[in-house]
């Protein structure tokens, strides 16, 4: 099983993994609170050529599923243009945000304008990489909050190779899902799980609030967030605050 950690902007990722002895990380190729097109990245070479796996991380603002145009294209656009970044770095995919719709908006409408994005691409030759669409942990309009949500997801985009499914153990207890017994309840819906994001959460159940915690300083008991990590049998990530990813990768006996 392949664990590692989101690793930041300004590092030699390869190096910082090898230092760290983990074997996959998650990186952003562009600053993940604007627009910005992705530059070629100075470490691409190494990256390519690393036994250390990588997947990337789009940037937060895209939301695919909105029905406001100027917030739908750009987002279609930027998936296009990252996923193209990820596959020039030999990525192992890019994870998406399920996004969200507003208040009165026809969530069938949202969940229509996800298959367009894959519908629109494949006619292009497709993404690349697989496209890993995330659970998230608020908001009552969003696209994958819910085990119900995700199922209508997965029923307008599960028929496409490109598709696959990234399951965060924090905004799935942020969002109210019980994590005993969720990895199954997931692969009902999708049938199988393509990367574990691991993480704790600094706030109490079904609070809707998305912030991480490292294994043993949050609300979820660890020894849970060790077992979806054995039943999940995915690449696995920490987005847990930095400092302390060497004792959560003790934790979990890998260090």
């Amino acid at each position: 099983m392949r664990v590692g950690a989101h690793l930041r902007q300004d590092q030699n990722p390869v190096a910082t993994a090898e230092a760290l002895g983990i074997d996959v990380f998650q990186m952003f190729v562009t600053d993940p609170q604007k627009w910005n097109k992705p530059e070629p990245h100075p470490h691409a070479a190494e990256i390519r050529n690393s036994d250390i796996d990588v997947v990337v991380h789009s940037s937060y603002q895209i939301n695919v599923a909105s029905l406001n145009n100027r917030l739908r294209m750009p987002s279609r656009k930027a998936v296009e243009q990252q996923a193209a970044a990820a596959a020039e770095l030999g990525a192992i995919g890019l994870v998406v945000h399920g996004g969200h719709l507003r208040d009165g908006e026809d969530s069938a409408e949202g969940f229509a304008n996800w298959r367009k994005l894959f519908e629109r691409q494949q006619d292009k030759g497709g993404f690349g990489v697989p496209i890993l669409i995330e659970n998230t942990a608020g908001g009552d309009h969003a696209m994958a909050r819910t085990l119900e949500s995700i199922e209508r997801l997965w029923d307008a985009v599960g028929d496409f190779e490109q598709a696959g499914f990234c399951l965060d153990t924090c905004h799935a207890w942020a969002g109210g899902e019980e994590l005993v017994g969720l990895v199954e309840r997931i692969k009902a819906i999708t049938g199988r799980i393509d990367l574990l994001h691991l993480n704790n959460s600094r706030d109490e159940f079904d609070s809707g609030r998305d912030r991480h915690a490292n294994l043993e300083s949050g609300h979820i008991d660890p020894a849970v967030l060790a077992e979806v990590m054995t039943q999940a049998n995915a690449p696995t990530i920490l987005e847990t605050p930095a400092e302390g990813i060497p004792d959560d990768l003790a934790y979990l006996g890998l260090r």
